[in-house]
């Protein structure tokens, strides 16, 4: 099926050069200012002793702004993800435990002594292993380590299960209604999250690949 759009290129049409700057820009935010002269252009073609069209790769161009706007959205998401794993520490502040069976007040965590000391315990060493791992995740996306934030993400997801688990088990409903709220907000960004980084990470393996070939 032959297309309806015909393709040309900018060694052919250098006065769509600026049309060219200003759509990427818009599509992608790419700085006008970091977008090659025809002249420019030349000269680096000239130098290298290649042509202009291998320079310009419209589809390796729209490829790495593409990669780049994931990654940009990817560090958000983490870094929301991040601060829900650093939220249950209000737990340990806000009356949202009962304090033992024979008791109809709620206290924080601080405050519970209506239950085991064990059990006390369980629920202090897990709010803080997940506050700890949100801690850990924001700086672990400063580094632009895919691998390991996925790994983090995956640990996140898992302690809010064992924590709404452990709560709805023990019959704390609040603390584990507030854990499960976190866990559903978590599932709905972590998977997009988790499937990026997985790309990013094969990206990086390719290009190694490629690189060490060569």
């Amino acid at each position: 099926m032959k297309s309806k759009y015909a393709f040309i290129t900018l060694r052919d049409r250098p006065e769509l050069m600026d049309r060219a700057a200003a759509w990427f820009h818009e599509k992608w935010r790419v700085p006008t200012e970091a977008y090659p002269s025809i002249d420019s252009l030349k000269e680096i073609a000239r130098f290298f002793s290649v042509t202009i069209d291998d320079l310009i790769c419209s589809d390796e161009m729209i490829s790495v702004a593409e990669n780049e706007k994931k990654e940009f959205a990817d560090k958000h998401v983490s870094l929301i993800c991040n601060v829900m794993d650093i939220l249950p520490a209000m737990l340990l502040f806000i009356p949202a435990f009962g304090n033992g069976s024979g008791s109809s007040e709620t206290v924080s965590l601080f405050g519970l002594s209506g239950i085991a000391p064990w059990l006390k315990t369980v629920f202090s060493v897990l709010i803080g292993i997940t506050i700890l791992n949100g801690i850990c995740g924001a700086i672990i996306v400063s580094f632009n380590k895919p691998a390991w934030n996925r790994h983090r993400l995956v640990t996140g997801v898992v302690l809010s299960i064992v924590s709404v688990t452990v709560f709805i088990v023990t019959r704390q409903p609040y603390a584990g209604i507030v854990c499960f709220m976190l866990l559903v907000m978590k599932g709905i960004m972590v998977p997009a999250t988790i499937g990026h980084s997985n790309q990013a990470v094969w990206h990086d393996d390719k290009r190694l690949f490629k690189e060490s070939a060569v």
